[in-house]
C-alpha cells in the first residue's frame, strides 16, 4: 500500500548502520543494522523507490526486491540485490539488476494497470511469484487482485486462482489498496499462502484506535485449488489522529516461521498522521482456527475462532532511530551465533518526505 549494475560507492555517503550489543538470554530480537538508499535513486534507467517486497534468493545469495510502482514513472519492475548480513552488522545495499514485469504477450504493463505488492522466489524452481492489488476504481484493466508467476527476467507464466470472496463486486469484496499485501510460500513450496491487508467489505470495519479488524489468510496449492481461509485478528490503531488526519493497520507481509506450516511472522504496519509509523512483528499459528473458506461475513459469524498470535517484535522497542513505511519481509542466511536474520524493507511512496530503509534483525 500507500504503497535496483554497481552504485556502491554513492550508496556510501548516504548509508548509516546502527549497531546494537549482543543480545541477552532473554532477548529474542537485536538490531543488527539499518540502511538508508537515497531518495530517488537513479539505476538503470529507473528510479529506485516503492519498495514493497522483499526476498531471499538461496540460489545467488542475493535479495529481489519489488517496486510497488503502478508504471507510472518506469514500467512495473523488480530489482537484485547484494545486501551482507552478518552476526556483526548489516553490509551496504548494492543493487545488481532489474527487470520489468511483463504481460502474456511480452509487452509492459501500462500506466495503473498493476499495483504490485509482495514477491517470493520459488524455492522449487526459482521463479517469482508476486502479489498485485488490482483496482476497485475501475482504473486498472481488472479491478481483481491477482497472484501472479513470472520468470527470473520478468516474464509472465500464470495466474493462480483467488477465492470467489476476494473479487471485486459493488457491495462486497476487498477494499481499496488492502488487499493482497501479503504472500509466502509454506510447507516447502508446496503451498502459497496470502494474506489481505484489511478486512473485505462484508467481514466489519477497518481498524480504528478503539478497534481492532479481522482480516483473512488464505492457503492454497501452488498447483492452484484453493484450500482453506482463516480470520486474522488485526490490532487496533495505536494513536488517535489529530482533527482532520488518517490513521489505519493492516497487514503487509506474511513468511513462514520455518518447516511447520502452520506458523508464520505477521508484519503488522500501522499509520497515524501526525504521529508516524508503527511496525510489529506477530508469530500466529493456524492450529484450531476456524477454516472460515465458505463463510459469507466473518462479522456476522460469531463462532469464527481467528488463528492464535503473539507478539515477536514491535520495532518502536528496539534501538532504530526512525521506522519508516515498512511493507516488506524475508529471512536472510543464518548467522554464526545461530540465529536467524530477518530483512524488512520500506515503502518510500516515492516521497522525498520519505526514506527507503532496509533493516536486518537478529532473531532466535
Amino acid at each position: 500500500m500507500s504503497g535496483k549494475r554497481l552504485v556502491t560507492g554513492l550508496l556510501g555517503l548516504a548509508l548509516l548502520t546502527f549497531a546494537t550489543p549482543p543480545a541477552h538470554a532473554d532477548q529474542q530480537v537485536r538490531v543488527l543494522g539499518v540502511r538508508t538508499v537515497p531518495n530517488a535513486l537513479p539505476f538503470a534507467g529507473t528510479t529506485v523507490g516503492g519498495l514493497s517486497g522483499i526476498d531471499y534468493d538461496y540460489r545467488t545469495g542475493q535479495y529481489v526486491l519489488l517496486s510497488d510502482d503502478r508504471s507510472q514513472l518506469q514500467p512495473a519492475r523488480f530489482y537484485t540485490a547484494k545486501i551482507p548480513v552478518t552476526a556483526r552488522g548489516l553490509g551496504e545495499v548494492t543493487f545488481t539488476g532489474t527487470h520489468a514485469l511483463t504481460q502474456p504477450d511480452g509487452s509492459t504493463y501500462p500506466t495503473d494497470a498493476v499495483d504490485p505488492e509482495e514477491l517470493r522466489v520459488d524455492p522449487w524452481c526459482g521463479t517469482y511469484y508476486w502479489s498485485q492489488e488490482g483496482d476497485r476504481s475501475g482504473v486498472a484493466a481488472t479491478p481483481d487482485p491477482s497472484v501472479r508467476e513470472a520468470t527470473r527476467t520478468g516474464a509472465y507464466v500464470r495466474d493462480l486462482p483467488i477465492p470467489e470472496n476476494e473479487r471485486v463486486s459493488e457491495t462486497a469484496g476487498p477494499r481499496p489498496n488492502q488487499v493482497l499485501e501479503a504472500m509466502t510460500f509454506a510447507a516447502a513450496g508446496s503451498l502459497v499462502v496470502t494474506a489481505l491487508e484489511g478486512p473485505l467489505q462484508q467481514d466489519g470495519p477497518e481498524a480504528t484506535p478503539e478497534h481492532g479488524a479481522l482480516s483473512r489468510i488464505t492457503v492454497q496449492s501452488r498447483f492452484g485449488p484453493v484450500l482453506r481461509q482463516y480470520a486474522y485478528q488485526q490490532e487496533p490503531v495505536f494513536a488517535t489522529p489529530a482533527p482532520g488526519g488518517s490513521a489505519n493497520n493492516g497487514v503487509v507481509s506474511i513468511l513462514a516461521a520455518g518447516g511447520d506450516p502452520a506458523r508464520f511472522l505477521v508484519l503488522e504496519r500501522a499509520y497515524v498522521s501526525g504521529v508516524g509509523n508503527r511496525v510489529r512483528i506477530f508469530e500466529i499459528d493456524t492450529r484450531g482456527a476456524s477454516n472460515v473458506l465458505a463463510v459469507p461475513s466473518l462479522a456476522d459469524a460469531p463462532e469464527v475462532k481467528p488463528v492464535r498470535k503473539k507478539l515477536v517484535a514491535d520495532l518502536a522497542d528496539l534501538p532504530i532511530d526512525h521506522v519508516d513505511n515498512v511493507e516488506g519481509m524475508t529471512w536472510g542466511p543464518r548467522l554464526a551465533t545461530g540465529e536467524r536474520s530477518l530483512l524488512l524493507v520500506s515503502d518510500d511512496n516515492f516521497s522525498s518526505g520519505q526514506v527507503t530503509q532496509v533493516i536486518a534483525l537478529a532473531m532466535r
